[in-house]
Protein backbone atom coordinates (compact mmCIF):
# COMPACT_ATOMS: atom_id res chain seq x y z
CA UNK A 1 0.00 0.00 0.00
CA UNK A 2 1.17 3.28 -0.59
CA UNK A 3 2.42 5.58 1.89
CA UNK A 4 0.27 9.23 1.41
CA UNK A 5 0.89 10.27 4.84
CA UNK A 6 3.60 12.66 3.46
CA UNK A 7 2.20 13.83 0.00
CA UNK A 8 -1.87 14.12 1.55
CA UNK A 9 -1.52 17.45 3.57
CA UNK A 10 -4.37 19.39 5.11
CA UNK A 11 -5.44 21.37 2.01
CA UNK A 12 -3.84 19.67 -0.91
CA UNK A 13 -1.54 16.59 -2.64
CA UNK A 14 2.23 17.92 -2.95
CA UNK A 15 5.39 15.87 -2.98
CA UNK A 16 8.40 15.17 -4.84
CA UNK A 17 8.26 13.34 -7.80
CA UNK A 18 9.10 10.51 -8.78
CA UNK A 19 10.38 9.70 -5.77
CA UNK A 20 6.56 9.94 -3.38
CA UNK A 21 4.06 9.70 -6.45
CA UNK A 22 4.29 9.37 -9.63
CA UNK A 23 1.72 8.78 -12.55
CA UNK A 24 0.50 6.01 -11.64
CA UNK A 25 -0.72 7.22 -8.45
CA UNK A 26 -1.93 10.60 -10.42
CA UNK A 27 -4.58 8.19 -12.44
CA UNK A 28 -5.46 6.70 -9.32
CA UNK A 29 -6.74 10.10 -7.17
CA UNK A 30 -8.16 10.74 -10.29
CA UNK A 31 -10.31 8.10 -10.36
CA UNK A 32 -10.76 8.33 -6.57
CA UNK A 33 -11.76 12.21 -7.13
CA UNK A 34 -14.54 11.29 -9.20
CA UNK A 35 -16.01 8.54 -6.77
CA UNK A 36 -16.14 11.07 -4.26
CA UNK A 37 -17.56 14.12 -5.66
CA UNK A 38 -20.21 11.31 -7.65
CA UNK A 39 -19.47 14.07 -10.26
CA UNK A 40 -19.95 13.13 -13.78
CA UNK A 41 -17.43 15.66 -15.08
CA UNK A 42 -14.78 17.37 -14.09
CA UNK A 43 -12.18 20.51 -14.61
CA UNK A 44 -8.36 19.84 -14.86
CA UNK A 45 -5.55 22.17 -15.46
CA UNK A 46 -1.59 22.20 -15.20
CA UNK A 47 1.47 24.63 -14.44
CA UNK A 48 4.59 24.73 -16.36
CA UNK A 49 6.48 22.17 -14.53
CA UNK A 50 8.06 19.43 -16.16
CA UNK A 51 5.92 16.26 -14.79
CA UNK A 52 2.74 18.51 -14.68
CA UNK A 53 1.61 17.69 -18.08
CA UNK A 54 1.89 13.80 -17.44
CA UNK A 55 0.02 14.19 -13.84
CA UNK A 56 -2.18 15.73 -15.33
CA UNK A 57 -3.34 13.74 -18.35
CA UNK A 58 -2.50 10.44 -15.91
CA UNK A 59 -5.78 11.81 -13.53
CA UNK A 60 -7.71 12.32 -16.50
CA UNK A 61 -7.35 8.74 -17.27
CA UNK A 62 -8.53 8.12 -13.63
CA UNK A 63 -11.31 9.98 -13.94
CA UNK A 64 -12.64 8.55 -17.36
CA UNK A 65 -12.28 5.33 -16.44
CA UNK A 66 -15.10 5.91 -13.85
CA UNK A 67 -16.94 7.17 -16.47
CA UNK A 68 -16.32 10.85 -15.91
CA UNK A 69 -16.26 13.30 -18.80
CA UNK A 70 -12.96 15.37 -18.21
CA UNK A 71 -12.46 18.91 -19.78
CA UNK A 72 -8.46 19.97 -20.04
CA UNK A 73 -7.63 23.54 -20.16
CA UNK A 74 -4.01 22.70 -20.24
CA UNK A 75 -1.43 25.39 -18.70
CA UNK A 76 -3.15 27.82 -16.64
CA UNK A 77 -2.87 29.48 -13.43
CA UNK A 78 -4.50 28.15 -10.38
CA UNK A 79 -7.20 31.01 -10.25
CA UNK A 80 -8.06 30.40 -13.90
CA UNK A 81 -8.91 26.42 -12.98
CA UNK A 82 -11.03 28.26 -10.25
CA UNK A 83 -12.71 30.57 -13.22
CA UNK A 84 -13.46 27.20 -15.21
CA UNK A 85 -14.68 25.42 -12.24
CA UNK A 86 -16.89 28.49 -11.44
CA UNK A 87 -18.43 29.03 -14.93
CA UNK A 88 -18.49 25.70 -15.92
CA UNK A 89 -19.69 24.10 -12.54
CA UNK A 90 -17.46 21.26 -12.22
CA UNK A 91 -15.07 19.93 -9.88
CA UNK A 92 -11.54 20.52 -10.74
CA UNK A 93 -8.02 19.70 -10.05
CA UNK A 94 -4.86 21.74 -10.52
CA UNK A 95 -1.57 20.29 -10.95
CA UNK A 96 1.00 22.69 -9.35
CA UNK A 97 3.19 22.88 -6.07
CA UNK A 98 2.47 26.56 -6.13
CA UNK A 99 6.22 28.04 -5.04
CA UNK A 100 7.62 24.63 -3.95
CA UNK A 101 10.93 23.75 -5.98
CA UNK A 102 11.11 22.14 -9.21
CA UNK A 103 11.05 18.60 -8.28
CA UNK A 104 7.59 18.70 -6.44
CA UNK A 105 4.17 18.66 -7.74
CA UNK A 106 0.95 18.74 -6.10
CA UNK A 107 -2.76 18.51 -6.81
CA UNK A 108 -5.28 21.41 -5.51
CA UNK A 109 -8.72 20.12 -5.55
CA UNK A 110 -11.91 21.79 -5.43
CA UNK A 111 -15.82 20.47 -5.83
CA UNK A 112 -18.20 22.58 -8.57
CA UNK A 113 -18.20 26.06 -8.14
CA UNK A 114 -14.50 26.35 -7.18
CA UNK A 115 -15.71 25.18 -3.55
CA UNK A 116 -12.77 23.95 -1.50
CA UNK A 117 -11.57 20.25 -1.12
CA UNK A 118 -9.46 19.35 2.00
CA UNK A 119 -9.51 16.68 4.99
CA UNK A 120 -12.59 17.35 5.88
CA UNK A 121 -14.31 17.80 2.73
CA UNK A 122 -13.21 15.03 0.86
CA UNK A 123 -9.58 14.63 0.87
CA UNK A 124 -9.22 12.05 3.70
CA UNK A 125 -12.04 9.83 1.57
CA UNK A 126 -9.73 10.22 -1.88
CA UNK A 127 -6.42 9.47 -0.07
CA UNK A 128 -8.31 6.38 1.51
CA UNK A 129 -9.68 5.07 -1.54
CA UNK A 130 -6.17 5.75 -3.29
CA UNK A 131 -4.38 3.30 -0.52
CA UNK A 132 -6.78 0.94 -0.74
CA UNK A 133 -6.73 0.56 -4.65
CA UNK A 134 -2.87 1.30 -4.47
CA UNK A 135 -3.15 -2.23 -2.28
CA UNK A 136 -5.43 -4.26 -4.16
CA UNK A 137 -5.07 -3.08 -7.12
CA UNK A 138 -7.75 -0.29 -9.20
CA UNK A 139 -11.14 -0.66 -9.73
CA UNK A 140 -12.62 -2.08 -13.11
CA UNK A 141 -13.33 0.60 -15.29
CA UNK A 142 -17.15 1.57 -14.96
CA UNK A 143 -19.58 0.74 -17.75
CA UNK A 144 -18.56 3.60 -20.63
CA UNK A 145 -15.85 5.40 -20.23
CA UNK A 146 -15.91 8.93 -20.18
CA UNK A 147 -14.53 11.69 -22.91
CA UNK A 148 -11.34 13.45 -22.64
CA UNK A 149 -11.56 16.66 -24.73
CA UNK A 150 -9.19 19.98 -24.57
CA UNK A 151 -10.79 23.93 -24.35
CA UNK A 152 -8.78 26.99 -23.95
CA UNK A 153 -10.36 29.57 -21.14
CA UNK A 154 -7.60 32.37 -20.93
CA UNK A 155 -9.41 34.55 -23.59
CA UNK A 156 -12.63 34.13 -21.20
CA UNK A 157 -11.13 33.92 -17.94
CA UNK A 158 -8.99 37.52 -18.56
CA UNK A 159 -12.41 39.22 -19.95
CA UNK A 160 -13.96 37.82 -16.49
CA UNK A 161 -11.37 39.16 -14.38
CA UNK A 162 -11.84 42.80 -16.08
CA UNK A 163 -15.78 42.97 -15.66
CA UNK A 164 -15.36 43.23 -12.69
CA UNK A 165 -12.75 46.14 -12.14
CA UNK A 166 -14.18 49.64 -13.42
CA UNK A 167 -10.97 49.95 -15.69
CA UNK A 168 -12.32 52.54 -17.81
CA UNK A 169 -10.59 55.68 -16.08
CA UNK A 170 -6.85 54.58 -15.64
CA UNK A 171 -4.18 56.76 -16.68
CA UNK A 172 -1.33 55.31 -18.78
CA UNK A 173 1.00 53.32 -16.30
CA UNK A 174 4.17 51.81 -16.33
CA UNK A 175 3.87 48.64 -14.58
CA UNK A 176 7.00 46.08 -14.25
CA UNK A 177 5.73 42.07 -13.79
CA UNK A 178 8.16 39.55 -12.50
CA UNK A 179 5.93 36.44 -13.39
CA UNK A 180 9.25 33.82 -11.90
CA UNK A 181 8.94 31.93 -14.89
CA UNK A 182 5.82 30.72 -13.37
CA UNK A 183 1.37 30.92 -15.31
CA UNK A 184 1.90 34.42 -14.56
CA UNK A 185 3.98 34.91 -18.03
CA UNK A 186 0.79 32.99 -19.60
CA UNK A 187 -2.14 34.62 -18.07
CA UNK A 188 -0.62 38.36 -17.31
CA UNK A 189 -0.16 39.20 -21.18
CA UNK A 190 -4.40 38.25 -21.66
CA UNK A 191 -5.49 40.29 -18.36
CA UNK A 192 -3.70 43.34 -19.32
CA UNK A 193 -4.19 43.44 -22.78
CA UNK A 194 -6.33 46.38 -24.27
CA UNK A 195 -5.39 48.26 -21.02
CA UNK A 196 -3.24 51.69 -20.76
CA UNK A 197 -0.22 49.78 -19.95
CA UNK A 198 3.00 49.83 -20.68
CA UNK A 199 4.05 46.23 -19.50
CA UNK A 200 8.10 45.78 -18.51
CA UNK A 201 8.03 41.58 -18.49
CA UNK A 202 10.48 39.98 -16.16
CA UNK A 203 10.79 36.22 -16.14
CA UNK A 204 7.82 35.36 -18.51
CA UNK A 205 9.51 32.19 -19.89
CA UNK A 206 7.69 29.60 -18.44
CA UNK A 207 10.20 27.15 -16.80
CA UNK A 208 9.48 25.36 -14.21
CA UNK A 209 13.22 24.86 -13.21
CA UNK A 210 13.10 28.54 -11.80
CA UNK A 211 16.25 29.42 -13.14
CA UNK A 212 16.04 33.03 -11.80
CA UNK A 213 14.66 32.96 -8.72
CA UNK A 214 12.61 30.70 -6.64
CA UNK A 215 8.57 31.73 -7.40
CA UNK A 216 8.02 32.60 -4.01
CA UNK A 217 7.80 36.76 -3.44
CA UNK A 218 6.88 36.15 0.30
CA UNK A 219 10.33 35.68 0.56
CA UNK A 220 12.32 38.94 0.07
CA UNK A 221 15.13 37.91 -1.67
CA UNK A 222 13.06 37.08 -4.59
CA UNK A 223 11.85 40.50 -5.04
CA UNK A 224 15.03 41.94 -5.54
CA UNK A 225 15.60 42.19 -9.27
CA UNK A 226 11.64 43.35 -9.48
CA UNK A 227 12.69 45.88 -7.05
CA UNK A 228 15.80 47.12 -9.18
CA UNK A 229 13.71 46.60 -12.03
CA UNK A 230 11.20 48.94 -11.07
CA UNK A 231 13.69 51.68 -10.37
CA UNK A 232 16.00 51.10 -13.46
CA UNK A 233 12.79 51.52 -15.42
CA UNK A 234 10.99 54.63 -13.46
CA UNK A 235 8.19 52.45 -13.14
CA UNK A 236 4.38 53.46 -11.32
CA UNK A 237 4.38 50.03 -9.92
CA UNK A 238 5.91 46.79 -9.88
CA UNK A 239 3.87 43.09 -9.19
CA UNK A 240 5.36 39.73 -8.48
CA UNK A 241 3.21 36.69 -8.86
CA UNK A 242 4.57 32.86 -7.35
CA UNK A 243 4.52 29.76 -9.44
CA UNK A 244 0.99 28.91 -10.12
CA UNK A 245 0.03 32.82 -10.11
CA UNK A 246 -2.48 32.67 -7.24
CA UNK A 247 -0.50 35.40 -5.11
CA UNK A 248 0.02 38.77 -6.41
CA UNK A 249 3.09 41.21 -4.17
CA UNK A 250 3.29 44.91 -4.82
CA UNK A 251 6.17 47.26 -4.78
CA UNK A 252 6.05 50.82 -5.38
CA UNK A 253 7.36 53.38 -7.41
CA UNK A 254 10.28 53.38 -5.19
CA UNK A 255 10.72 49.88 -5.29
CA UNK A 256 9.80 49.62 -1.85
CA UNK A 257 7.06 46.41 -0.69
CA UNK A 258 3.88 47.39 -0.30
CA UNK A 259 2.67 45.17 2.73
CA UNK A 260 -0.12 42.46 1.75
CA UNK A 261 -2.06 44.23 4.45
CA UNK A 262 -2.61 47.65 2.84
CA UNK A 263 -3.70 46.00 -0.38
CA UNK A 264 -6.22 44.02 1.61
CA UNK A 265 -7.30 47.33 3.22
CA UNK A 266 -7.24 49.03 -0.20
CA UNK A 267 -9.14 46.55 -2.22
CA UNK A 268 -11.67 46.25 1.01
CA UNK A 269 -12.27 49.88 0.47
CA UNK A 270 -13.04 49.61 -3.35
CA UNK A 271 -15.67 46.57 -3.00
CA UNK A 272 -17.36 48.35 -0.12
CA UNK A 273 -17.75 51.16 -2.67
CA UNK A 274 -19.28 48.86 -4.91
CA UNK A 275 -21.38 46.74 -2.07
CA UNK A 276 -22.00 49.03 1.15
CA UNK A 277 -22.27 47.71 4.60
CA UNK A 278 -20.84 44.25 3.48
CA UNK A 279 -18.46 41.77 5.14
CA UNK A 280 -14.88 41.75 4.80
CA UNK A 281 -12.71 39.02 6.01
CA UNK A 282 -9.54 39.16 7.79
CA UNK A 283 -7.22 36.32 9.36
CA UNK A 284 -5.41 37.50 12.77
CA UNK A 285 -2.37 38.58 11.46
CA UNK A 286 -3.01 40.76 9.21
CA UNK A 287 -2.64 44.60 10.41
CA UNK A 288 -5.18 46.66 12.95
CA UNK A 289 -5.27 48.67 9.43
CA UNK A 290 -7.95 46.25 7.96
CA UNK A 291 -10.71 46.16 10.32
CA UNK A 292 -9.70 50.02 10.69
CA UNK A 293 -10.32 50.95 7.22
CA UNK A 294 -13.35 48.33 6.80
CA UNK A 295 -15.22 49.95 10.09
CA UNK A 296 -14.38 53.63 8.45
CA UNK A 297 -16.34 52.66 4.88
CA UNK A 298 -19.08 51.12 6.59
CA UNK A 299 -18.34 47.69 6.11
CA UNK A 300 -18.16 44.76 9.73
CA UNK A 301 -14.71 43.06 10.19
CA UNK A 302 -14.26 39.12 10.30
CA UNK A 303 -11.80 37.96 11.81
CA UNK A 304 -10.36 34.77 11.22
CA UNK A 305 -7.57 32.00 11.38
CA UNK A 306 -4.90 31.88 8.88
CA UNK A 307 -5.39 29.90 6.10
CA UNK A 308 -7.52 29.33 3.33
CA UNK A 309 -9.92 26.91 3.99
CA UNK A 310 -10.63 28.59 7.12
CA UNK A 311 -11.18 32.35 5.16
CA UNK A 312 -13.32 30.28 2.22
CA UNK A 313 -15.86 28.77 4.66
CA UNK A 314 -16.13 32.21 6.56
CA UNK A 315 -16.88 33.75 3.06
CA UNK A 316 -19.70 31.42 2.32
CA UNK A 317 -21.43 31.48 5.95
CA UNK A 318 -20.87 35.00 6.09
CA UNK A 319 -21.84 35.96 2.51
CA UNK A 320 -18.56 38.18 3.03
CA UNK A 321 -17.81 40.19 -0.25
CA UNK A 322 -13.97 40.14 0.21
CA UNK A 323 -10.92 38.31 2.09
CA UNK A 324 -7.79 39.25 2.51
CA UNK A 325 -4.44 37.26 4.37
CA UNK A 326 -0.85 38.24 5.41
CA UNK A 327 0.34 36.34 2.89
CA UNK A 328 -1.17 37.69 -0.35
CA UNK A 329 -3.94 35.29 -0.78
CA UNK A 330 -7.08 37.42 -1.62
CA UNK A 331 -10.82 36.19 -2.36
CA UNK A 332 -13.86 37.61 -4.13
CA UNK A 333 -17.25 36.86 -3.55
CA UNK A 334 -17.61 37.89 -7.13
CA UNK A 335 -14.64 35.28 -7.91
CA UNK A 336 -16.81 32.18 -6.21
CA UNK A 337 -15.33 33.08 -2.73
CA UNK A 338 -12.21 31.57 -4.29
CA UNK A 339 -8.43 33.61 -4.36
CA UNK A 340 -6.80 35.43 -7.19
CA UNK A 341 -4.32 37.69 -6.85
CA UNK A 342 -4.90 38.85 -10.96
CA UNK A 343 -8.43 40.06 -9.48
CA UNK A 344 -6.36 42.15 -6.50
CA UNK A 345 -3.43 43.00 -9.02
CA UNK A 346 -6.57 45.03 -11.46
CA UNK A 347 -8.06 46.79 -8.36
CA UNK A 348 -4.54 48.33 -7.11
CA UNK A 349 -4.06 49.04 -10.79
CA UNK A 350 -7.25 50.87 -11.09
CA UNK A 351 -6.91 52.48 -7.50
CA UNK A 352 -3.12 53.57 -9.03
CA UNK A 353 -4.64 54.84 -12.10
CA UNK A 354 -7.73 56.47 -11.23
CA UNK A 355 -5.93 59.35 -9.26
CA UNK A 356 -2.64 61.51 -10.01
CA UNK A 357 -0.38 60.41 -6.95
CA UNK A 358 1.92 57.68 -6.49
CA UNK A 359 1.65 54.64 -5.11
CA UNK A 360 3.44 55.13 -2.30
CA UNK A 361 1.63 58.18 -1.41
CA UNK A 362 -1.85 56.33 -2.16
CA UNK A 363 -1.48 53.03 -0.04
CA UNK A 364 -0.11 55.79 3.20
CA UNK A 365 -3.61 55.74 4.46
CA UNK A 366 -4.27 52.17 4.33
CA UNK A 367 -0.45 50.67 6.15
CA UNK A 368 -0.32 52.94 9.40
CA UNK A 369 1.55 50.58 11.48
CA UNK A 370 5.20 48.87 12.15
CA UNK A 371 5.36 45.28 11.81
CA UNK A 372 8.03 42.92 12.15
CA UNK A 373 6.79 40.19 9.47
CA UNK A 374 7.06 36.85 9.66
CA UNK A 375 9.49 35.82 12.20
CA UNK A 376 10.30 31.27 11.86
CA UNK A 377 12.09 29.57 15.02
CA UNK A 378 12.94 26.19 14.97
CA UNK A 379 12.22 24.20 18.93
CA UNK A 380 11.69 20.90 19.59
CA UNK A 381 8.43 21.86 22.19
CA UNK A 382 6.30 24.23 20.49
CA UNK A 383 3.80 23.56 23.15
CA UNK A 384 6.18 24.04 26.01
CA UNK A 385 7.44 27.20 24.96
CA UNK A 386 4.25 28.81 23.60
CA UNK A 387 2.86 27.90 27.78
CA UNK A 388 6.03 29.63 28.74
CA UNK A 389 4.97 32.78 26.41
CA UNK A 390 1.36 32.92 27.91
CA UNK A 391 2.59 32.81 31.10
CA UNK A 392 4.66 35.46 31.04
CA UNK A 393 2.14 37.74 29.65
CA UNK A 394 -1.07 36.86 31.22
CA UNK A 395 -0.70 38.83 34.42
CA UNK A 396 0.19 42.02 32.20
CA UNK A 397 -2.07 44.91 32.99
CA UNK A 398 -4.26 46.32 30.09
CA UNK A 399 -3.44 42.89 28.05
CA UNK A 400 -5.91 40.81 26.49
CA UNK A 401 -5.58 37.10 25.54
CA UNK A 402 -6.96 34.67 22.68
CA UNK A 403 -6.61 31.45 21.16
CA UNK A 404 -8.22 31.92 18.54
CA UNK A 405 -5.19 30.52 16.41
CA UNK A 406 -1.95 29.82 18.43
CA UNK A 407 -1.63 32.65 21.01
CA UNK A 408 -2.58 36.56 20.71
CA UNK A 409 -1.93 39.45 22.98
CA UNK A 410 -3.09 42.21 22.35
CA UNK A 411 -2.89 45.84 24.02
CA UNK A 412 -4.02 49.95 23.37
CA UNK A 413 -0.12 50.26 21.48
CA UNK A 414 1.15 46.51 20.32
CA UNK A 415 -0.40 42.77 19.33
CA UNK A 416 1.82 39.75 18.71
CA UNK A 417 0.85 36.42 17.69
CA UNK A 418 2.69 33.35 18.20
CA UNK A 419 1.51 30.42 15.93
CA UNK A 420 2.93 26.62 15.82
CA UNK A 421 3.49 25.47 11.95
CA UNK A 422 1.46 22.26 11.30
CA UNK A 423 4.43 20.93 9.75
CA UNK A 424 7.64 22.06 10.69
CA UNK A 425 9.01 22.02 14.07
CA UNK A 426 8.68 26.15 13.89
CA UNK A 427 6.79 28.53 16.24
CA UNK A 428 5.98 31.69 13.98
CA UNK A 429 5.70 35.23 15.53
CA UNK A 430 3.45 38.54 14.10
CA UNK A 431 4.48 42.02 16.04
CA UNK A 432 2.73 45.08 15.22
CA UNK A 433 2.64 48.39 16.96
CA UNK A 434 2.51 51.87 16.80
CA UNK A 435 5.97 52.77 15.98
CA UNK A 436 9.45 51.04 15.27
CA UNK A 437 11.01 50.57 18.41
CA UNK A 438 8.13 49.07 20.33
CA UNK A 439 7.89 46.29 17.49
CA UNK A 440 11.67 45.75 17.84
CA UNK A 441 11.00 45.52 22.25
CA UNK A 442 7.84 43.22 21.99
CA UNK A 443 9.72 41.55 19.24
CA UNK A 444 12.82 40.58 21.14
CA UNK A 445 11.07 39.96 24.20
CA UNK A 446 8.22 37.14 22.66
CA UNK A 447 11.70 35.71 21.41
CA UNK A 448 13.93 35.59 23.90
CA UNK A 449 11.50 33.52 25.85
CA UNK A 450 10.84 31.11 22.76
CA UNK A 451 14.50 30.64 21.66
CA UNK A 452 15.54 30.27 25.74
Amino acid sequence: MADLSQIVKAYDVRGVVPDQWDASLAELFGAAFAQVTGATAIVTGHDMRPSSPELSRAFARGAASRGVDVTEIGLCSTDELYFASGQLDLPGAMFTASHNPAQYNGIKLCRAGAAPVGQDTGLADIRALVEQWSDTGAPEPVGTPGTITGRDVLADYATHLRSLVDLGRIRPLKVVVDAGNGMGGHTVPSVLDGLPVDLVPMYFELDGTFPHHEANPLDPKNIVDLQAKVREAQADIGLAFDGDADRCFVVDERGEPVPPSAITALVAARELAKHPGGTIIHNLITSWSVPEVVAENGGRAVRTRVGHSFIKQEMASSGAIFGGEHSAHYYFRDFWNADTGMLAALHVLAALGGQAGPLSELVRQYDRYAASGEINSTVADQAGRAAAVRAAYEGLDGAELDELDGLTVTTADWWFNLRASNTEPLLRLNVEARDEATVARVRDEVLAIVRA
